[in-house]
């Protein structure tokens, strides 16, 4: 079954990893403190999980290149998104006028995908966390594994 890497990008990075089917399987922040462990593990991510057809990225700058050509490298089809791509289609209006805001709304709806997909819920989520989880679930949207967004999102 094909799967989605998701990557809320930075040296403290957002990881989820969603199935074919639209669950989230999994999701974690890691810090990898340097750009040279980050491209590591993103030769190591993807070849863990080989079942990975597709890898969205939120951010740019200097850390996505390494990403870029890990995913290129292994034949898993790439896109870069800012936060205001994907939150336009999964946050309402309000929760978007400051980013405090709208972190706050991505970790409430980060911790219902989770409830939604079966994952392991968290004793804490971190931002990035659930950032990474929000564009994972726009990226699967956007691919056609999931028709709209599911009402217990909601």
């Amino acid at each position: 079954m094909p799967s989605l890497l998701s990557v809320d990008l930075g040296l403290r990075t957002g990881l989820a990893l969603f199935g074919g089917d639209g669950r989230l399987q999994w999701y974690r922040s890691q810090n990898f403190g340097s750009r040279a462990r980050l491209k590591n593990a993103a030769n190591s991510l993807l070849r863990k999980h080989p079942e990975t057809t597709h890898l969205i990225i939120e951010g740019g700058g200097d850390l996505a290149p390494p990403w870029l050509r890990a995913a290129e490298r292994s034949g898993v089809l790439s896109r870069v998104v800012d936060a205001h791509t994907w939150r336009q289609d999964l946050l309402l209006p309000r929760n978007q006028r400051s980013g405090s805001e709208a972190k706050q709304a991505a970790d409430v709806l980060a911790r219902r995908i989770i409830d939604w997909s079966g994952a392991a819920r968290p004793t804490s989520l971190r931002h990035d966390a659930a950032e990474a989880i929000l564009v994972g679930a726009w990226g699967v949207v956007q691919l056609g594994w999931l028709q709209g967004l599911p009402s217990e999102w909601r």
